[in-house]
């Protein structure tokens, strides 16, 4: 399993995230999303995942409904549903991502669309 480095701050091309914690079947990240940045539509087999906002106002894609959230929101993305996450306001929009599952690698992502061109 590829494991990320508690502490380490990862750029991505629509902002960066950071893990937290990270145990046997649990794993906490910070996202921050840039204003104008837009994660891949995406989904994974193996981990359900818990996004709580704790800054701006991202709008999450959850199967076919898209929705803005505001600060202390939350929503629950089961085991093999279609997710984005998306920031079109002009501050960063920040979530704490809880992932819960028996596997945890960043190698669990099925990329559905994706406007950076990663596969």
């Amino acid at each position: 399993m590829q494991k990320n480095n508690i502490g380490e701050i990862y750029q991505r091309p629509w902002g960066t995230y950071q893990t937290v914690a990270f145990k046997d079947n649990y794993q906490i990240k910070i996202i921050t999303v840039n204003p104008g940045g837009r994660l891949s539509l995406q989904k994974h087999s193996k981990r359900a995942e818990h996004w709580v906002v704790v800054k701006g106002n991202p709008t999450f894609t959850i199967n076919d409904t898209a929705k803005t959230y505001q600060v202390n929101d939350r929503v629950f993305i089961p085991i093999a549903t279609k997710h984005r996450m998306e920031n079109f306001t002009d501050t960063d929009a920040v979530i704490i991502e809880v992932q819960v599952g028996d596997y945890l690698g960043e190698d669990d992502i099925v990329r559905l669309e994706d406007v950076y061109g990663r596969s």
